[in-house]
C-alpha cells in the first residue's frame, strides 16, 4: 500500500509540473475538453513518450486478445508505462495541450483499472481503455 501511495503522489507530481507548464502558457485543461487535430492533421508525439504509449496500448490489445483475466496485472503493467511517460514528458505547445487532453482521462481509467476489486468493472474499464487508444489514434502519430 505505501508503494502505491508514493507512486500515485509521484504521478501526480510529474503531471502537476507538465500540466503547470501548459497553464504558464496559458494554456488551461478542462474535463471533457474536445481534442482537436492540427490544421486537420494528427499531432505529433515526442518518440521518447510515443514508445511507452504503444507498449501500453500492446498491453491492452494482447490483454483482451488472450483472454486474459488477471487485470491487477495488466493495470501494473499500465501505471509503469503511465510513470515512465509522464516523467519524459517532452512535448510543449498546442500538442502537448491536446496530448493531455487524451492522457488525463486515460491514466483516470488506470486508476480506475488499479482500485478496482469487481471482475465485471474491471471488463468495461478494459473496454473503455481500448477506446481510449482509438482516439489517440484517431488524433496522434
Amino acid at each position: 500500500m505505501k508503494k502505491q501511495i508514493i507512486a500515485l503522489a509521484t504521478i501526480t507530481l510529474l503531471l502537476f509540473s507538465c500540466t503547470n507548464n501548459a497553464s504558464q502558457d496559458g494554456h488551461q485543461h478542462h474535463a471533457g475538453e474536445s481534442i482537436t487535430l492540427n490544421k486537420g492533421q494528427k499531432w505529433k508525439v515526442d518518440d521518447n513518450m510515443l514508445v511507452h504509449i504503444r507498449n501500453m496500448e500492446k498491453d491492452v490489445a494482447e490483454y483482451v486478445g488472450s483472454g486474459a483475466k488477471d487485470y491487477r496485472t495488466l493495470a501494473k503493467k499500465l501505471q509503469t508505462n503511465t510513470d515512465l511517460l509522464t516523467s519524459n514528458c517532452t512535448m510543449k505547445g498546442k500538442a502537448h495541450d491536446e496530448l493531455h487532453k487524451w492522457l488525463l482521462p486515460y491514466i483516470d481509467l488506470v486508476n480506475e483499472l488499479s482500485k478496482t476489486t469487481n471482475d465485471s468493472e474491471a471488463a468495461g474499464i478494459v473496454e473503455n481503455l481500448q477506446e481510449s487508444f482509438i482516439t489517440f489514434n484517431q488524433y496522434f502519430l
